[in-house]
């Protein structure tokens, strides 16, 4: 290999390497940034005074509360797994940050786009419940292996709800990449004829994202936080930035599958719409991002066999009767995409 190959090869790498901290540092400013929404708006819900002192309006909070946790003492219990202890928020911030990699923020905003998009966005959200099982089990504490126990029992149950949910999206599109159901979203967004899809899709995405009502993995009755009780400093940061930059990146996904994503339809596109698309999934990403803190503040806790029960009971029979209509009504019409 000469000598200007591998200075290409070096050029490229360092082209990606750009591309990745332009997606990567936003995302971590964009949760930071999440937690002093939440904040304010539930103070805003409970009718008190939140985060004002730290920066104007206290938009520096966030900072304020990394530079508190960042200097806490990390604190490893004596009996447990270090490698697993340490290797369970990482792994969960990681496959969080991963999902980022095939989001379009635009025409050709895009760091891979491909044509598999949804499933490997389906299956980075199946990983990241390693995270919190391992956190469990290698801290060797009852508490934390219970709230492992509690998430990992859930998984199944919302997550077939939320793959049956985009299923139906796939089978309306005849795609599983992402640009491919922004532009057939150009006529309508599939919020408005799939309403009842999206209700089920954002109960599943609360779950898989540990919201309330379906915080799973926390149990008041026991006092304490459920399966990272026994992390503290970074490794609770790490789990804590991988939570949020769950919801801003799912919030993101829902607003690609069900509200077109960086278009408007196709009546309001122009040249001014096509030059803010960015600021365009930005806004509909917030709209679901303020979705998830009310949600926290009206609803109250379930427990997990009740979400167990709401979702094999209640809402799968939904879901199998959407993924026989939806097909039926496409094939009866004749313009099945397939």
């Amino acid at each position: 290999m000469n000598s200007s190959s591998i200075f290409y090869n070096l050029n490229l790498l360092l082209l990606n390497l750009i591309d990745v901290v332009s997606i990567i540092v936003p995302v971590l400013l964009a949760v930071a940034f999440m937690t002093i929404i939440e904040r304010k708006q539930l103070a805003a819900h409970q009718r008190r005074v939140g985060p004002n002192t730290v920066g104007y309006y206290g938009v520096l909070q966030p900072f304020a509360d990394a530079l508190k946790l960042i200097l806490k003492e990390t604190v490893i219990p004596s009996q447990s797994n270090k490698v697993l202890f340490y290797l369970a928020p990482v792994s969960t911030l990681v496959f969080s940050l991963l999902g980022w990699g095939v989001i379009p923020f635009g025409q050709g905003l895009q760091l891979a786009d491909l044509s598999l998009g949804i499933l490997y966005t389906l299956a980075l959200s199946s990983l990241g419940v390693y995270g919190v099982l391992l956190a469990g089990w290698s801290a060797n504490s009852k508490y934390a292996f219970l709230g492992s126990l509690r998430s990992t029992a859930a998984m199944i149950s919302y997550e077939l709800i939320l793959s049956s949910a985009i299923l139906i999206i796939i089978l309306l599109t005849g795609s599983l990449n992402f640009i491919t159901i922004i532009e057939i979203q150009e006529s309508i967004w599939f919020i408005i004829p799939l309403l009842p899809v999206f209700i089920f899709y954002f109960i599943s995405i609360l779950a898989e994202t540990s919201r309330t009502p379906f915080d799973l993995q926390e149990a008041e009755s026991e006092l304490v936080a459920g399966f990272f009780t026994e992390h503290s400093s970074v490794p609770f940061v790490f789990f804590f930035l991988g939570e949020y930059s769950s919801i801003v990146l799912f919030s993101c996904i829902t607003a690609i599958l069900f509200l077109g994503g960086y278009n408007f339809p196709e009546l309001f596109i122009n040249d001014f719409v096509l030059n803010i698309q960015s600021l365009i999934l930005g806004i509909k990403t917030c709209i679901f991002c303020f979705l998830f803190v009310l949600f926290r503040a009206t609803l109250p806790r379930l427990r997990y066999d009740q979400l167990i029960s709401l979702c094999w009971l209640n809402l799968l029979p939904i879901c199998v009767a959407f993924i026989i209509l939806v097909p039926s009504i496409l094939i009866a019409f004749d313009i099945a995409p397939y």
